[in-house]
């Protein structure tokens, strides 16, 4: 990250060693930008999607992002507990998400339901592997947090690929 606040830690006393919640506190900004720019793209989805199935996905997509959002906070949040600065801007965010940039020429149902199953599963992995790195600097606090959030995404993707199974769209691989 290009910014000087990314580093910046503050005095705690925290028990774990400063190396661990540096390490976290870089995980969690960085799972913390890829949140906020899944939720953003879930509202382009609910913003933008047309067809005949509209009403249904428009309802879906807002319910998707309404249950990711408290996440942005608890992310942001437990990186500042463990001595972070938290970086959590919508330009932060933009530059360091791991999903691709969503797809403006998606505007019929599917095409949302698919650009959103594969951000979905990018971020349901992305999240698994921090629970791993988390439990790897012993802070099972944030694992949970992480455990808490793949549950969730595991929930929404089975949501997202069901209406598309059956009908010729994705299936899974």
């Amino acid at each position: 990250m290009a910014t000087k606040t990314a580093n910046r830690t503050f005095p705690t006393h925290h028990d774990l060693p400063q190396d661990a919640r540096d390490a976290l506190v870089a995980l969690l900004n960085g799972h913390l930008a890829t949140t906020s720019d899944l939720y953003s793209q879930v509202k382009q989805a609910h913003w933008n999607v047309k067809g005949k199935d509209f009403f249904q996905l428009h309802e879906l997509f807002d319910q998707l992002a309404e249950e990711l959002l408290p996440y942005v906070d608890l992310i942001a949040e437990r990186a500042t507990a463990l001595g972070g600065y938290a970086t959590g801007t919508v330009r932060m965010a933009a530059s360091s998400s791991a999903l691709e940039e969503y797809p403006t020429a998606a505007v019929e149902g599917t095409a949302h339901l698919e650009a959103l199953v594969e951000r979905y599963g990018v971020f349901a992995a992305a999240t698994r592997q921090a629970i791993e790195d988390s439990e790897e600097h012993e802070d099972a606090g944030t694992a949970d947090l992480f455990t808490d959030l793949v549950r969730d995404a595991d929930k929404h993707l089975w949501f997202l690929e069901a209406h598309l199974q059956g009908e010729g769209g994705s299936s899974g691989r």
